[in-house]
């Protein structure tokens, strides 16, 4: 008699549960590539036992089939089908099958079909290794079952599902049985590196039934989370398949992330925060809680807290831990970094960033992969900024493929806590450089004009740089302000911003605001005459939303998003936040200076500001941070993924 569902808040230490209360996202141990799961040749040298009963022998019973005499064949297939059969009978059939199987050609699929319906994971250990042998005398003698015997084993990658009756009413529910829960996938690994061993062809065969098999997104968290952990389990001992595994599940979790936007988790959030504080403040004081009692709920709450409350999100969340921990056990062996591995699995990695990730606009959270992975040592994280690179600068590919580069790489520069300040210089060397040869080969032709579908990426590029420049200018300037001055004004920022193409005019206001404010503190270039006349070319656009028309004077042309906006998932998160450059809030006196009228400066003055050996404070506008999203305000829908749109700031 299988049980009910356990209470919520069990929680043994390989439990994968669907419960709010309990931990998710859990990873099995995998083990590595070369790792003995399989005892030898036991299943093909071990010689089946003879066993004779009434009526004859198996070959008998199949060779009268053939014959036409179907009696003791339609007894058999009653006695394999019978669900109260024993182990001992399941045990002395599958001997007579090992010993026949050279019978057993297409003419007897139905009766292997029950064979491989039968519920072997559920019987005694014996049963188990006898039927484990069973299958690879099968596959090695009649390989037209192949495909057969993989669905079934991979039809084992999710939980059982299993019906209980409660009040006369039969409910549809996982097995929760978690004893034999991680032994069963186990033995179906082993199941499945038995026959791989026999049967050379078994990953061609094997990828189109795990693809086919994998679960719609809206399946349950736990019947999600089994089923990717098993195929990453795969890639340890079939690394053939590894990269089409991994573009099969991140192209599962870009459907996910692009099914459930920033905007609707921020909401979901909000609404289940307001609901919990309304619930903890009406039981507030209505009883007089025991200690334990105290301490049991705070645990609960604890782990609640790390539950979205977006039902999609929360699945997402569940799947890229599992992600990042398989990422990091492949890359770390004993808990150290093992280079070859690393660089195996990068250029894997960024296969599937190339094929899926790159070309996926507004994606929030799946590419975090790649930022990831390029955290554990600088030279993957400069591999990375070198691919987008190539992909920016080589006119061959889609104007759209090269913006979506500038924006990855902007955004890494900023977000990537583990790059140090001399790579961001030498990037936007190379960046800046490139601007600069674009200007120069522009202004003698005839397309020297503000022009998003002529110059997309040199746009995206400048955004990129001004973004960079925004999040790093403190560390540029910081040590000797002399010297770090000297750097900027090399980079000659005036050039670019007061070229024919106007990039100011087409990247997104809150980082052209930010640029504007942080370049005039400096004195590095004055944006805010180019920034003016910009705005009375553009007519406002009337917004109504529930707080109020709002007016919005600029759209976002380039249409682009910051990939490595902050990260939103609660459990994954904790993986991404120890190398997550945060941007850090203004204070009250830079948000009052900046109200200030500009005033002309003196020398003397400029000398006083910059000269001193102090590193002035970081300056912005009021209300902008360079995130994708504000709470009141946002792009069109067809912008989604870009900075809040605020005022500009007029100087006259």
């Amino acid at each position: 008699m299988r049980r009910a569902r356990r209470s919520r808040h069990a929680g043994p230490a390989l439990r994968l549960t669907e419960t709010p209360g309990g931990e998710r996202g859990r990873v099995f141990p995998l083990r590595r590539a070369g790792a003995k799961m399989l005892g030898g040749d036991e299943f093909i040298s071990s010689p089946p036992r003879k066993t004779v009963r009434f009526g004859g022998t198996l070959t008998d019973v199949l060779l009268k089939y053939q014959k036409g005499e179907t009696t003791d064949f339609e007894l058999l297939k009653h006695q394999l089908s019978d669900p109260e059969i024993k182990d001992a009978q399941i045990i002395n059939w599958l001997h007579e099958f090992r010993a026949s199987v050279a019978y057993l050609t297409k003419d007897f699929e139905q009766l292997i079909s029950i064979l491989l319906k039968l519920p072997w994971l559920s019987r005694s250990q014996d049963v188990i290794e006898e039927y484990l042998g069973f299958l690879a005398n099968l596959v090695s003698a009649q390989t037209v079952y192949l495909r057969s015997c993989l669905r079934m084993i991979v039809s084992h990658f999710i939980p059982p599902r299993v019906t209980i009756r409660e009040d006369d009413v039969d409910i549809s529910d996982s097995d929760d049985d978690e004893e034999n829960f991680s032994g069963n996938f186990n033995t179906c690994h082993r199941a499945l590196q038995t026959i791989a061993k026999y049967v050379p062809s078994t990953p061609q065969f094997l990828m189109p039934i795990l693809v086919e098999n994998f679960p719609f997104i809206n399946k349950s968290e736990r019947t999600l989370e089994c089923y990717v952990h098993n195929l990453l389990r795969i890639t340890v001992y079939l690394p053939t398949l590894r990269l089409e595994i991994l573009e099969l599940i991140v192209e599962k979790l870009l459907k996910m992330d692009v099914s459930a936007p920033r905007q609707d988790i921020e909401d979901a959030e909000e609404i289940a925060n307001n609901s919990d504080s309304k619930e903890k403040t009406t039981e507030e004081g209505l009883f007089d809680m025991e200690e334990d009692e105290e301490t049991k709920e705070n645990q609960d709450v604890s782990s609640r807290s790390d539950v979205m409350a977006h039902p999609l999100a929360e699945r997402l969340d569940i799947l890229m831990n599992i992600l990042f921990s398989y990422i990091k056990d492949i890359c770390h062996v004993d808990g150290k970094l093992d280079i070859n591995n690393t660089k195996d699995l990068y250029r894997d990695l960024v296969t599937v960033f190339d094929k899926l990730i790159l070309p996926t606009h507004a994606s929030c959270h799946v590419q975090y992969f790649m930022f990831h992975i390029c955290s554990f040592k600088l030279g993957f994280a400069e591999a990375f900024l070198d691919h987008l690179w190539k992909k920016l600068q080589n006119p061959n590919n889609p104007a759209v493929i090269r913006q979506t580069a500038g924006s990855y790489i902007g955004s890494f520069l900023a977000r990537g806590k583990f790059i140090p300040i001399v790579t961001v210089k030498a990037c936007l060397d190379l960046l800046v450089n490139w601007l600069h040869i674009y200007i120069d080969n522009q202004d003698a032709g005839t397309k020297a004009y503000c022009d998003v579908a002529l110059h997309g990426p040199f746009y995206s590029t400048c955004q990129a740089v001004f973004y960079t420049f925004i999040f790093r200018h403190k560390q540029l300037l910081d040590g000797n302000l002399r010297k770090g001055l000297a750097y900027l004004q090399n980079l000659n920022f005036e050039r670019i911003v007061m070229c024919q193409l106007n990039p100011l005019k087409i990247c997104l206001p809150s980082v052209v605001n930010l640029f504007a404010a942080i370049t005039r503190k400096y004195q590095l270039v004055f944006c805010y005459t180019i920034i003016e006349r910009n705005n009375r070319q553009f007519l406002p656009v009337i917004r109504s939303s529930s707080g109020g028309d709002s007016v919005q004077t600029c759209t976002n042309p380039l249409d682009s998003f910051f990939p490595f906006d902050p990260y939103i998932l609660k459990r994954s998160k904790k993986t991404i936040d120890p190398i997550y450059q945060i941007w850090e809030e203004l204070s009250t006196e830079d948000l009052q200076e900046l109200k200030k009228p500009i005033k002309k400066k003196t020398t003397e003055d400029e000398d006083d500001d910059f000269l001193k050996g102090e590193t002035p404070q970081n300056d912005g506008m009021v209300g902008i941070t360079p995130n994708s999203y504000d709470s009141n305000i946002l792009s069109p829908a067809s912008s989604v993924g870009s900075p809040p749109v605020t005022y500009v700031q007029r100087h006259l």
